[in-house]
Parts: structure tokens; sequence; C-alpha cells
């Protein structure tokens, strides 16, 4: 017997270690559920049921391999043995599609949030240059106010001439 160096350390189980790479088995699991899910697959699995139950069932008994007699236990096996494996893979392929969904749904909450965050900072900026715009002069404004002082400036000519003058005194 072979003794360990370290005492303090428990033993650890030998055991066997199946590896795979789960995105290579889950784009296979998605495969198999597509193919799964048509009507390709359902018409040929139809066909293959009908004919495995005629050479079963017409031909004599020493043709048939999976007689009827015998309640067709092979075909029995072989569906039941396709619904084992068929079961976990659509489940997979489901579960890979909810992973997917859910990233999908995250980012376009982030780019939901993201886009609310541009659209209120936006609206801010045009507030802004509203305000700075409602500060503006318009050309109306500055004509009006033009004429006016035109006006004002008229009128101090005007009695400007008509004073008499210190000089001519």
């Amino acid at each position: 017997m072979r003794r360990r160096g370290n005492l303090s350390d428990p033993r650890r189980r030998r055991r066997i270690d199946v590896s795979y790479d789960p995105e290579t088995f889950g784009r296979f699991s998605e495969s198999i559920a597509m193919l799964l899910g048509t009507a390709r697959y359902l018409v040929w699995q139809t066909v293959v049921i009908i004919v495995w139950l005629v050479i079963n069932i017409v031909p004599p008994g020493s043709w048939q391999f999976d007689p009827w007699g015998r309640g067709l236990v092979l075909l029995t096996l072989v569906l039941s043995l396709q619904a084992s494996y068929a079961a976990p893979l659509i489940l997979l392929a489901q579960n890979r599609q909810e992973r997917r969904d859910r990233a999908a749904a995250e980012l376009d909450r982030h780019v939901a949030e993201r886009t609310q965050a541009d659209t209120e900072f936006l609206a801010r900026e045009i507030a802004g240059v509203r305000l700075a715009l409602a500060d503006m002069v318009t050309g109306e404004e500055l004509n009006t106010r033009l004429d006016a002082l035109t006006a004002a400036i008229e009128r101090i000519e005007a009695r400007l001439d008509t004073t008499p003058t210190a000089e001519s005194s």
C-alpha cells in the first residue's frame, strides 16, 4: 500500500471524467430539435412506421423480424429510445434559446436605457437653446427700436434747432 505525503488531505475518489464542449453539444442538440420539429420528419417517421408494420404483419412469420404476435416489441423499443433521447435534447435546445432570449432582452433593456438618457439629454439641450433664443432680439424688434431711436433723435434735433443759442444772444 502506498503512503500519501500529507495525511491531512482527504483521499480523492477516482472517477472517470467525461468531458465535452458544451457549446458544440448545444449546437448539436439544437440541430436535432430543429429536425424533430419539422413536418418532413413527422412524414418520414410515419412512413417508416407504416413500412415496419407492413413488413411485420403481411409476410410469413419467418420473414418478420418484429412479429405482431409479440406486440411489436422492437418497434416499441425503438420509439421509446427515440423519445428518451429526443425529449432531453429538445429541452436543452429550449434552455439555450431561453438564455439567448434573456441576453437579447438584457441588451434591449440597456439600449432602451441609453436611448432614454440620450433623449432626455437632447430635450435639455433643446430647452437651453430655446431659452437662449428667447433673449435674442428679432429683426422686427430691432427695426421698431431703431425707428423709436430715430424719432427721438429727430425730436432732439428739432428742439436744438428751435432753441436760441447762447452765441446768438
